[in-house]
């Protein structure tokens, strides 16, 4: 195995300011040299994780004692079936500048726990407000009246509120569209995930109550519906909410009323989904293949296809920002293109594990999650809306990546090239005409 080179070995570190946009010049923040307490790190953690965690108790007592043991199990193991698929399809969006996991976790964790049992406390309550406040309505009014107009409004305001304690403490996690809807779709994951644990727990104890068995019974109903053809139901409701707030955060700093209604203009689009889709549920059976047919899948299909637009926007973003740091002398050339295709990453990944062990591959992988990020960060600075903390961040990034220079440089450019290499030129060559020099190989 080499040795690999020291950064000090490169030369001194080049000077970042060359790279730097004039936007952010003046956008240097220095922070508070002490934090009150409850802004602390760990106070918020904590605080958080026991709001989770009494939620999450709450919520398994009161789905055992809608469902019993039997239907409590049977329906979490049926209602699992679709999260790896789900997560994994979020996942896959997020591939090209992956958030942190513990945002990811608080998102999946405030969708199962707290928004499941906030609806349930409030469909119970307004249940009972049907029932005394509109006497005369009937058993398929009422219905009505909760799944589509109370149940939506909670629900989506619910898990709306997640997307928006990360936007207001977290914003730099928002550097695109693709962020609020891949946050959205886990906290949408995570609801349907509790949900239908107790839709199915219900069916089940129907069933065992009434003795109904076989493809009409009342679990196998429930399971088709719920699981087999509508398992993005929730998460296509919240990616609404997800989107406003992603397109808010790439407003620039004087369009305040902007980023205040476009968040708002998500959530109500996701009510207003979330109410059609349970109002032709409650309507007829017509109502509701029609609803699925014409409004659910086409929009499923349009999310798809802005989602991936944008994952690929952030690629363009990548090769177009990080030649700025190439000239500033932290990149080399091919380092930017390298840097903006998920293939080279992946093959820089296995080249380096192969040279150096995990230790090669990890670091490649820091490198590739910092220059990500950098490119990110300055482009939004050249936008018009830089973070109060460019010039630190800026610093910071630069560093990590100057830390892991050595392992990961050689194994992006090698990628490069092993994926893109210089076309061969005619031999012997034409009259008049000459080789352009070749990039050195690694």
């Amino acid at each position: 195995m080499t040795r690999p080179r020291e950064p000090e070995e490169f030369g001194p570190r080049p000077e970042y300011e060359d790279a730097r946009p004039k936007a952010a010049e003046t956008t240097a923040h220095t922070p508070p040299a002490g934090r009150r307490f409850w802004r602390r790190r760990g106070v918020r953690i904590g605080a958080v994780g026991t709001v989770l965690t009494l939620a999450g108790l709450a919520i398994l007592w009161l789905v055992w004692t809608e469902t019993g043991t039997h239907g409590m199990l049977l329906g979490s193991g049926l209602a699992l079936l679709p999260v790896p698929l789900l997560i994994a399809g979020f996942l896959w969006l997020d591939r090209v500048a992956p958030g942190p996991w513990r945002y990811r976790v608080f998102a999946f964790a405030w969708g199962a726990f707290a928004t499941t049992l906030v609806a349930m406390l409030a469909n119970t309550f307004a249940a009972r407000w049907i029932a005394t406040g509109l006497p005369t309505a009937s058993s398929r009014e009422a219905d009505l009246w909760g799944m589509a107009v109370v149940a939506p409004v909670v629900e989506e305001s619910a898990k709306a509120a997640a997307i928006l304690l990360i936007f207001l403490f977290r914003r730099h996690y928002f550097s695109g569209l693709v962020d609020g809807l891949v946050l959205a779709g886990i906290i949408g994951t995570g609801f349907a995930f509790t949900e239908n644990i107790l839709y199915l727990g219900r069916a089940y104890e129907e069933n065992q109550t009434f003795g109904d068995s076989g493809p009409l019974a009342t679990v196998t109903v429930t399971f088709i519906a719920r699981i087999v053809f509508s398992p993005f139901a929730h998460p296509l409701f919240t990616a609404m909410a997800g989107i406003g707030f992603g397109l808010a955060a790439m407003t620039v700093a004087g369009q305040r009323v902007r980023r205040v209604l476009l968040p708002v203009a998500g959530l109500l689009l996701a009510i207003a989904m979330h109410a059609l889709w349970n109002g032709s549920a409650v309507m007829n059976g017509y109502a509701f293949l029609g609803a699925y047919a014409f409004v659910m899948a086409p929009v499923f299909g349009l999310l798809v296809w802005l989602a991936v637009w944008s994952r690929g926007g952030k690629l363009r973003t990548i090769r177009t920002q990080l030649p700025a740091y190439a000239q500033a002398g932290w990149l080399v050339p091919a380092e930017p293109v390298a840097l903006s295709s998920l293939r080279i990453r992946q093959i820089a990944r296995s080249l380096a594990r192969h040279a150096h062990g995990e230790e090669g591959r990890r670091a490649v992988a820091d490198y590739e999650r910092a220059a990500t990020t950098l490119a990110l960060l300055r482009a939004q600075a050249t936008q018009g809306r830089p973070a109060k903390d460019y010039a630190t961040r800026e610093q910071a990034l630069l560093t990590a990546m100057w830390q892991n220079k050595a392992l990961a440089q050689p194994a992006l450019t090698r990628a490069a090239y092993t994926t893109n290499p210089p076309r061969p030129h005619p031999w012997p060559p034409r009259q008049g005409t000459a080789h352009p020099p070749h990039p050195p190989r690694p």
